[in-house]
């Protein structure tokens, strides 16, 4: 397992992501729920990926697509503890996604450090089988596991969306998801998904995880890794569409059969994105 651990680990990379919530404020007027402001919330999330291939300008990481979902910054940090701004590449419903770190912001001896996963066989795993795991856990840094494959061909649901996965005795716990599972030739098997719940009861069991077997996602990693990639538009050149409320005078409402609305005394959800 060590020297699985000492092989692989420069292939592993820590992913924190960042997100702004908006969150509307209310007030009441007359018994009524007043729209009133809207007030931005910065969140904070962990989680892991894996080196997978690198073009001329960008080094490619895979890991899943909960880990970066809505987050308006991705910072990628390598084995020597630097951390570079990283941008999408891809998504799948299959819960993986590509981001890119631009070649020229990473410094030259962290670049001497790392290199990319080999791909093994997940279609060759045993039940029994021994398996080592590398990720982010709880956002502390990667850290090692190991483990055994427990079972294979199950399969989880997230989202109303099914997916294939491997069992493996090893605990899956925040800030692992995106992270790798390696045989014990030092070649990646899996991709962290899950920590195990039972289905019954919606409880977390103790000591065992999911990951997304390689061979279903190699496919779809490298069509993630040949899209463009998504920089971030900066405000003054991003497009908008406007719409704006207004009153629904009785008048109005005869001439054109809609309801009779003040604007002002609008009830609008805590969820609504306005």
């Amino acid at each position: 397992v060590a020297e699985v651990a000492e092989s692989a680990m420069p292939e592993v990379v820590a992913i924190t992501s960042v997100s702004v919530q908006e969150i509307p404020s209310f007030f009441g007027i007359y018994g009524f729920s007043t729209y009133g402001t809207v007030e931005q919330f910065s969140s904070e999330s962990s989680g892991s990926g894996i080196i997978v291939g690198e073009n001329e300008d960008e080094l490619l990481i895979a890991t899943n697509e909960h880990v970066i979902d809505g987050a308006s910054e991705i910072t990628v940090t390598f084995i020597d503890n630097e951390s570079v701004a990283a941008t999408v590449k891809g998504t799948d419903e299959n819960d993986l996604a590509v981001v890119a770190v631009k070649i020229s912001d990473i410094k030259e001896e962290t670049l001497n450090q790392i290199k990319v996963a080999a791909i093994g066989d997940s279609e060759a795993l045993k039940e029994g089988e021994q398996v080592v795991a590398i990720g982010n856990a709880l956002g502390q840094g990667t850290a090692v596991a190991a483990g055994y494959v427990s079972a294979l061909n199950q399969t989880i649901t997230f989202d109303n969306v099914e997916h294939d996965v491997i069992q493996l005795d090893i605990a899956i716990n925040h800030g692992n998801s995106g992270g790798a599972r390696f045989n014990m030739r030092g070649e990646l098997v899996g991709i962290n998904e899950a920590k195990g719940v039972v289905s019954s009861t919606g409880e977390a069991a103790d000591g065992m995880g999911y990951a997304i077997p390689i061979n279903e996602a190699e496919p779809i990693l490298n069509n993630l890794m040949n899209r463009q990639t998504r920089d971030k538009t900066s405000e003054e050149e991003q497009g908008f569409l406007g719409v704006s409320g207004i009153n629904v005078s009785s008048d109005a409402s005869s001439m054109y059969n809609l309801p009779a609305v003040s604007y002002t005394h609008l009830t609008l959800p805590t969820n609504s994105r306005v």
